[in-house]
């Protein structure tokens, strides 16, 4: 009969094993690429069925470019970081000015990006950093107010056709942000935002 400490010392022990061979597996060269690559292939994924499961979709098409371009930046070695950003500026000069879809390979996107409508254009700051699962429409603007710092938004955020989001400041979670809406001022979380300027409104229920 197994007491319950020896049952407890031998659940601890299987967890420490455990997570040593993640370890093990995430230091071994060719498995570590092989999961970088996985974890690649599904973000990738992830983008085409998001932006209607076609590779033709112009949304769908700028997201790889600035994919591409992002994983340029991270390369270690000097010529391939060169050679990637050449690549991509000669990629992205001709995508980019058939989508009307800036997304600079510096900006930070967060899981699950969507760009709803790809009509018209999307311009995004270099500096930007976007959390998860941001939503947004057509015509719209994140950038600076010409005072330098550029927006930070957080998880879950929707942002409507023909707005702008500018300057230094800090959209929170959950955010909605109404079409033709600037907002150049801090945003708590759980608000939504409406007009010109905007006006914040605490959410009255649960936001879908």
């Amino acid at each position: 009969m197994v007491s319950s400490r020896q049952w407890m010392r031998s659940s601890e022990r299987s967890i420490s094993f455990e997570a040593d061979r993640e370890a093990l597996v995430e230091m071994t060269p060719g498995r570590s690429v092989r999961a970088r690559q996985g974890r690649a292939w599904a973000v990738l994924a992830g983008d085409y069925h998001r932006h209607g499961g076609s590779i033709l979709n112009a949304a769908f098409i700028s997201l790889c470019v600035y994919r591409f371009g992002h994983w340029g930046l991270q390369r270690r070695n000097r010529l391939a970081r060169r050679l990637a950003s050449k690549a991509y500026g000669c990629v992205n000069l001709f995508v980019a000015n058939i989508t009307k879809i800036w997304i600079p390979p510096t900006v930070t996107l967060g899981q699950d990006f969507h760009i709803i409508h790809d009509e018209g254009s999307l311009s995004i700051h270099p500096d930007a950093v976007i959390g998860d699962r941001l939503g947004v429409m057509h015509n719209v603007t994140i950038g600076t107010n010409m005072q330098g710092g550029a927006p930070v938004i957080g998880d879950d955020v929707f942002i409507g056709v023909n707005s702008t989001v500018l300057g230094e400041i800090r959209i929170g979670d959950r955010v909605r942000i109404a079409a033709n809406t600037a907002v150049s001022t801090d945003v708590p979380s759980d608000s939504i935002v409406v007009g010109s300027p905007a006006q914040i409104y605490p959410r009255l229920g649960p936001l879908k």
